[in-house]
């Protein structure tokens, strides 16, 4: 079912939903332009909006001009300071930007309303160079206290977020290449998965310094790695994603050998990866030529359990709407974003069929 559409103002590369009531129904979606010349320059901006999947309304909120996007990710958790969702951003000039969601310190339904419609919504707190490198993707740790950034020369660094600061407390040549995917362990935030275009995927223990490697697997993915996403609910699962189009799961029992249960081809390079926030061994997919999937599994099985094609370009972006998979009596299909590159698409849209069998 389509919830809304709309073609945003660049090319669109991320999409993300917040994680925290009462700001479930707030997307926001990231956007790269290179505009190339005698002095070629990479822009993009943050449009914010207030989504209303079951209305199909995708009410535009804010607009923040910056620079060209790679990735964007909400806090996992509030900090009490400031106590409201933070936004981070990874960009083309190699900044890392962190935007709190204001307004968000007030349960109650008038003021959430009203600030709704102010268009003032998301503020830059904090901003730091990391590299003269564009930095190309970003995560949390759990506690929302460190950032990982992977760069285009092959680094990632860890950024801290300590006293209203960011800092850099470690960086080192993790790949030969681009290096697309930085992921914390949720369940063992000591843990930095990596992975690249020299197809590594590698694991670092954060507790020695610099970073020690834990594992690193060279033979199992074919093309560069874009994406690895921890299960959050299974300690021993993990998925990773590359341009060889194939979606593989591994069994990290042994982590220090961990073994690539099975795979599954979705027929394009799988860019994201996105595990639903409430139903185990479920999974939105980005697979770049090749729209959009939904995939089930379970130990070494894996099926494609519903496609999305209604895209016209390179599939980049996908994100679960949280808090929307049950009501008082009723039980609803959860809302799904998603964008392309190209053609600036975004759409929301839910499942047709019902992933809770």
């Amino acid at each position: 079912m389509d919830g809304g559409h709309c073609i945003l103002d660049g090319n669109a590369d991320a999409v993300e939903f917040c994680p925290h009531d009462p700001f479930y129904n707030v997307l926001a979606a990231s956007t790269y332009v290179l505009q190339e010349g005698d002095r070629p320059s990479r822009l993009g901006c943050i449009t914010l909006f207030d989504v209303d999947a079951d209305a199909g309304r995708l009410e535009l909120i804010q607009k923040v001009e910056t620079a060209g996007i790679f990735d964007i990710k909400w806090s996992p958790v509030l900090l009490q300071n400031p106590g409201c969702p933070l936004l981070a951003q990874a960009d083309a000039d190699g900044y890392v930007r962190i935007y709190s969601l204001q307004g968000s310190d007030s349960d109650d339904s008038e003021t959430i309303d009203l600030w709704l419609n102010t268009g003032n919504s998301l503020n830059e707190i904090y901003s730091k160079c990391i590299s003269s490198s564009m930095c190309l993707c970003i995560d949390w740790n759990s506690s929302a206290t460190s950032m990982a950034v992977g760069l285009s020369d092959g680094s990632v660094s860890i950024v801290s977020l300590h006293e209203s600061k960011l800092n850099i407390s470690r960086e080192w040549k993790a790949h030969d290449f681009e290096l697309w995917a930085a992921s914390f362990d949720i369940q063992q935030p000591m843990l930095l998965y990596t992975g690249s275009d020299d197809c590594k995927f590698s694991c670092w223990d954060l507790r020695d310094d610099p970073s020690n490697l834990v594992f690193q697997n060279m033979k199992s993915h074919t093309m560069g790695i874009c994406c690895i996403a921890k299960s959050p609910g299974d300690p021993n699962t993990l998925l990773t994603g590359s341009y060889d189009e194939c979606l593989r799961i591994w069994d990290l029992r042994s982590i220090s050998r961990p073994v690539n249960e099975s795979s599954i081809s979705l027929g394009g390079g799988v860019w994201r990866i996105k595990h639903h926030p409430s139903i185990p061994g479920l999974v939105l997919t980005a697979c770049m030529h090749n729209g959009f999937a939904i995939v089930k599994f379970e130990g070494d099985k894996a099926q494609v359990v519903e496609t999305y094609d209604k895209h016209g370009s390179l599939a980049y972006g996908a994100d679960w709407q949280r808090g929307d998979v049950s009501v008082t009596g009723e039980t609803k299909r959860p809302a799904v974003a998603t964008c392309s590159f190209y053609d600036r698409l975004l759409h929301v849209w839910r499942p047709e069929r019902d992933l809770f069998l």
